[in-house]
C-alpha cells in the first residue's frame, strides 16, 4: 500500500467534555461529551483495518452506520462526506476554515452543534461536528471502503485507549479503572501539544550516529516514517537513494515529496532496520505546521501495527508492545508502478489513477483510467484495495497478470515485480 494515505490536522477544538465525578453515576441522558452507556468501566470496539488505517463504525444522531478513521490528533470531529449525512437536521452556527498538511487551500465547513454519537457502549452527547462543505478529500477512492469522517482527540482524551491491531479491537477503559502492569509492553512518556501526542521515544540510527527525534504518534497515517527535513536538513540528511513519490493526501490535498530507507531506527527499546521513510516537500508540509518547532515528523501505522499501542492522555504516556511476528516483517513499498482508485456504489471498482513512468507495468502497457477486473486468476470484486496493495508490495521477481477493461475492451498486461526503492 502507498508510504502516506492520510495525514490530517486541523486546528479547531470545538468539544470541551465535561467529567462525571469519580464515584458518582451520572444519567446517561446528563452527560456531556464521550462516556460510557450504563456507567461501564470499560469496552471494547471491533474495526476495521483498511490501507493501515483504522476504521470505526459509528452512528450520528439518527444516522445509518457510518464509516470514520480514529486519528490520535485530529481535533474535531470532522464529517468529510457531507453526502452522507444531507437527511440530518444539523444545528449549524458558523463557518470555520480547516488548514493542514497539502498542497491546496484551505477548507471550509459548517459547524454543527449538539449532537448525538454512538458506537456500541460507546456513546457522546451534546457533541460539536465540523461538516465539509463538499468531499474534496474523497477518502473513500484511496482506502477503498466508504469513509464518511474522522475523529480521535475527545475520544483520546476521555479515555485510556489501548489499540489491539491483531484482533482488530480498541479497548476504551475510564482512566480511574486504569492500571499499568509491566505485562502490557514498555512505558513511554508522551506530550500532548495542540491536541496531538508526541513522544521522544525514537532514535535514527546510522552508523555510530543516533540522532534523537520528536515525532507524532499518528494513527491518522498509513505510512511508516515521515521526516520533515525542511527545518533541519543537515540533521536529517536524505538517504542516498530516493525516488519521487506522490505521498499520500492531507487535508489540503497532495503530499508530494520522497521516499528513501534508512539504515535503522529505534522505537522506545525496539530496533527496526531498513526502514522505509517519507520526505514530503515543504510546499505539502513544513511551511503549513509553523507552531511545531521541535517536531520532525510522525510514525503511522505501517509502524504501530507491529505493536500492542495504548495511549494515556491524561497520565501522559504510551505503552507498547511489539508483536514477534511483525516486528521482523520488512517494509516494503509498490512493486508495480500502479496506483488504485476506488469508484462505484461500493467503492468495489479498481481503476488506475495513477501510474510511474518505467515502472513494470507501464512497460506492461497499463495506462490510467484501465479498469482493472482481475489480478492472477482472482476476480478484484473479492478483494478489497488493501489485498491488492499487498499482492504488488510483497516478492521481487513474481510474475503478476492483470486484466483490464480499457474503452469497453479487455486487454491482457504481465509484468514482474521490481524493487524500486
Amino acid at each position: 500500500m502507498k508510504a502516506i494515505l492520510l495525514v490530517l490536522h486541523t486546528l479547531l477544538l470545538l468539544n470541551s467534555p465535561t467529567q462525571a465525578t469519580p464515584g458518582k453515576r451520572v444519567p446517561d441522558k446528563d452527560q456531556f461529551g464521550f462516556f460510557l452507556a450504563g456507567n461501564r468501566s470499560w469496552t471494547r470496539i471491533p474495526f476495521q483495518l483498511h490501507s493501515n488505517l483504522i476504521i470505526i463504525p459509528i452512528r450520528i444522531n439518527n444516522s445509518d452506520t457510518l464509516r470514520f478513521i480514529l486519528d490520535t490528533g485530529v481535533s474535531s470531529t470532522i464529517i468529510t462526506d457531507p453526502a452522507a449525512v444531507s437527511k440530518q437536521k444539523f444545528n449549524y452556527t458558523r463557518k470555520v476554515k480547516l488548514t493542514g498538511a497539502g498542497e491546496g487551500s484551505t477548507l471550509t465547513a459548517s459547524v454543527a452543534i449538539n449532537n448525538q454519537l454512538s458506537c456500541g457502549f460507546l456513546r457522546a452527547s451534546h457533541h460539536n461536528i465540523v461538516v465539509l462543505d463538499e468531499d474534496v478529500l474523497k477518502l473513500s477512492e484511496y482506502v477503498g471502503v466508504p469513509i464518511h469522517g474522522i475523529f480521535g482527540y475527545d475520544l483520546f482524551n476521555t479515555f485510556v485507549v489501548n489499540i489491539d491491531f491483531q484482533l482488530r479491537e480498541i479497548t476504551l477503559t475510564k482512566p480511574t479503572k486504569f492500571r499499568y502492569r509491566k505485562g502490557m509492553g514498555e512505558k513511554y512518556p508522551i506530550v500532548i501539544q495542540d491536541t496531538k501526542p508526541y513522544t521522544d521515544a525514537m532514535t535514527l540510527i546510522e552508523g555510530d550516529k543516533s540522532t534523537p527525534l520528536r515525532v507524532i504518534i499518528d494513527t491518522g497515517a498509513g505510512h511508516a516514517l515521515l521526516l520533515d527535513r525542511t527545518r533541519n536538513p543537515e540533521m536529517l540528511p536524505l538517504p542516498d537513494r530516493i525516488i519521487r513519490a506522490q505521498l499520500g493526501r492531507g487535508l489540503n490535498g497532495v503530499i508530494n515529496g520522497s521516499m528513501g530507507r534508512l539504515e535503522k531506527i529505534r522505537f522506545g527499546k525496539f530496533e527496526m532496520s531498513n526502514i522505509l521513510a517519507s520526505f514530503p516537500d515543504s510546499l505539502a508540509f513544513g511551511t503549513k505546521l509553523i507552531n511545531t518547532p521541535q517536531r520532525v515528523g510522525n510514525v503511522g501505522c505501517e509502524l504501530l501495527r507491529r505493536f500492542r499501542v495504548t495511549f494515556n492522555y491524561g497520565e501522559k504516556y504510551m505503552v507498547v508492545k511489539p508483536v514477534k511476528k511483525l516486528i521482523r516483517e520488512s517494509f516494503e513499498h509498490d512493486m508495480s508502478g500502479v496506483e488504485l482508485k476506488a469508484k462505484g456504489a461500493k467503492f468495489k471498482n479498481y481503476y488506475i489513477g495513477r501510474i510511474i513512468e518505467g515502472s513494470p507495468a507501464d512497460l506492461a502497457g497499463l495506462v490510467e483510467g484501465d479498469e482493472l477486473l482481475f489480478i492472477n486468476n482472482t476476480a478484484v470484486a473479492e478483494l478489497t484495495i488493501s489485498d491488492i496493495y499487498k499482492l504488488l508490495q510483497r516478492g521481487e521477481g513474481k510474475e503478476v497478470t492483470m486484466v483490464v477493461r480499457r474503452n469497453g475492451q479487455m486487454a491482457l498486461a504481465q509484468f514482474t515485480l521490481k524493487r524500486v526503492i
